[in-house]
């Protein structure tokens, strides 16, 4: 609930500080006197726009600050945790200001974080709601219509279940719109490196394979000089030719034992002799290797052909041809995510199916709750509109079904209350109503009724006895009375039926000079409020007859409160 509000240089408001009770408060003073200036600077806290013209003249800037008590308003205890707004040394505390400067520019603050605007305005529709007959507030939202309803029918739970399943829907399907998209631009991707993988599969490359093809190709391809130069180097070695090596060592050797040096060169002859024992062994090898050195050019055109196939396949993708593996490789990984890929999609395509069947299920019975819901909520408000001096106005409840058959947080229909507020006129959205004062009282009488199954936040009536009087006042008093049991009712009024009954009393007074004009308000104590009463049923307080009368009945009032 709101415990205190503080303004300063709003309108002709230069400071006020308020402190408000549970239960009901009546809010009174002079026509002027400057009553809608709390309604203004609430309204600014909440999140309404705000101009220049706010700004008390001669001042730099408008500041108001609103302290409320949210200990048993869940939902706004959670979207302060949410948004991690949390007043650090009390959870129960929540305090919302806003400046206004004299251009018109605004700041926001909760729990003095800076916020947005509409940061603002989410949670003060959590905190407050004022019925203004000015103001569009949110009864005449369609949103609100449909919650009252459904807690009036006790669907709270219901209801949150179709949002969370509206939701998961929401996610699955996005998820798989996207999935679907990325399939869709994939697909000429995926066909083409299905053909690719194929070609690199026809090829089979091994994966030394090209390593081994190049060194048999040039083994092959130099076969017939390798040879010839074998040959020569056996015929060098050979001791059947004058030229050669062995010839040569012979006759070295020849030649070291006619010298005569004996012992002095034995280690040369014995080098001589190895020389030709290699000499004869390195022969030997080479007609080995020539043996099996192969001249085969048919195996040379196929290693030829393999080898060009490789090359080509790997210009034609623009790679090495040593990285068709890795290639080959890649193109197997897309395509098995590709096949993950429409594995998932089969997946989110049977678990929007299942959201959408579980979602439709819950949305039946949550219309047949509601259309029962309806009428009860419809016959309870009419009755009361009757208490309210309304008795020709009927509240109709229409239930209208959406045409979308994708699952919405709504349910299968809108809700939306209709009136008429007299016989024969058909009944019109609550937005379209003419009077204020009669919005006024078919809000009081709806609040009043779905009281005591919502979650009601404090509640603000700005003259919601216009156009009544005498029993019909004491009514609405009454209904105000009742309602503040539950809730923090604040309500501005010029009935002094309607005063009397309430729990705090505060007067709104306007002082004036030759300079300026100021604002002021404060609580009213016993004998304040007998006079203030007296004022209201039209006591003069200049006139000790008529003011003595005015206060009897001022008196009467209260006691009978």
């Amino acid at each position: 609930m709101l415990t205190h509000l503080s303004i300063r240089n709003y309108a002709i408001a230069e400071q006020l500080d308020i402190e408000f009770k549970a239960g009901m408060t009546a809010i009174t003073g002079e026509t002027g006197a400057g009553k809608s200036i709390i309604l203004g600077a609430l309204g600014l806290v909440l999140g309404d726009r705000a101009d220049r013209d706010v700004v008390r003249s001669g001042s730099e800037r408008a500041d108001i600050s609103a302290e409320f008590d949210v200990g048993r308003l869940p939902l706004a205890s959670q979207w302060l945790s949410d948004h991690e707004l949390t007043a650090e040394d009390d959870a129960c505390l929540c305090l919302l200001r806003r400046s206004v400067a004299a251009d018109g520019r605004s700041r926001a603050w909760i729990n003095n974080s800076q916020v947005t605007l509409q940061a603002m305005t989410a949670l003060g529709a959590l905190l407050m709601d004022i019925h203004s007959q000015h103001e569009h507030h949110s009864l005449l939202q369609r949103p609100t219509q449909q919650m009252l309803l459904d807690d009036f029918g006790g669907q709270r739970v219901r209801v949150q279940q179709l949002q969370q399943l509206s939701e998961q829907w929401r996610q699955a399907s996005k998820q798989l719109h996207t999935l679907q998209t990325a399939l869709n631009e994939q697909a000429a991707q995926h066909e083409l490196a299905r053909y690719q993988l194929a070609e690199l599969e026809d090829l089979a490359l091994g994966a030394e394979e090209l390593d081994e093809l190049e060194q048999e190709l040039d083994s092959l391809s130099n076969a017939e000089s390798r040879i010839a130069g074998m040959r020569a180097l056996v015929q060098l070695c050979s001791e059947d030719d004058d030229s050669n090596i062995s010839q040569s060592l012979h006759q070295a050797l020849n030649l070291l034992r006619q010298s005569g040096a004996g012992k002095t060169l034995a280690n040369v002859e014995e080098m001589l002799n190895t020389a030709l024992i290699q000499i004869d062994e390195a022969a030997s090898e080479l007609n080995r290797q020539l043996d099996q050195v192969e001249i085969n050019p048919a195996r040379l055109e196929e290693l030829n052909a393999r080898l060009a196939s490789i090359h080509q396949l790997a210009r034609k993708h623009k790679v090495r041809p040593e990285e068709l593996g890795a290639l080959q490789q890649q193109l197997e990984e897309q395509l098995a995510a590709a096949s993950q890929n429409t594995e998932t999609l089969d997946h989110l395509q049977q678990q929007t199916l299942t959201l959408q069947n579980s979602w439709l299920e819950l949305a039946h019975e949550l219309s047949n709750q509601r259309q029962q819901a309806a009428k009860k909520l419809a016959k309870a408000v009419n009755e009361q509109l009757g208490n309210l001096g309304m008795a020709d106005a009927r509240l109709s409840i229409d239930l209208q079904r959406t045409e979308s058959d994708k699952p919405q947080p709504h349910g299968l229909e809108h809700v939306e209350f209709l009136i008429s507020t007299n016989p024969g006129q058909p009944a019109k959205p609550l937005a379209r109503i003419a009077s204020g004062g009669e919005l006024s009282r078919v809000s009081l009488a709806i609040q009043v009724i779905t009281a005591m199954t919502s979650d009601t936040p404090s509640l603000v009536f700005d003259e919601v006895d216009v156009g009544i009087g005498g029993g019909v006042a004491r009514v609405v008093g009454k209904l105000l009375k009742q309602l503040g049991t539950r809730s923090q009712v604040l309500c501005v009024t010029h009935q002094p039926l309607v005063a009397s009954l309430a729990n705090q009393h505060l007067l709104v007074s306007k002082e004036t000079s030759a300079k300026t004009a100021k604002s002021r308000i404060y609580p009213l104590d016993e004998q304040e409020r007998l006079q203030e009463i007296a004022r209201m049923l039209g006591g003069d307080s200049d006139g000790p007859t008529l003011s003595s009368e005015a206060l009897a009945h001022a008196r009467e009032l209260t006691a009978n409160a």
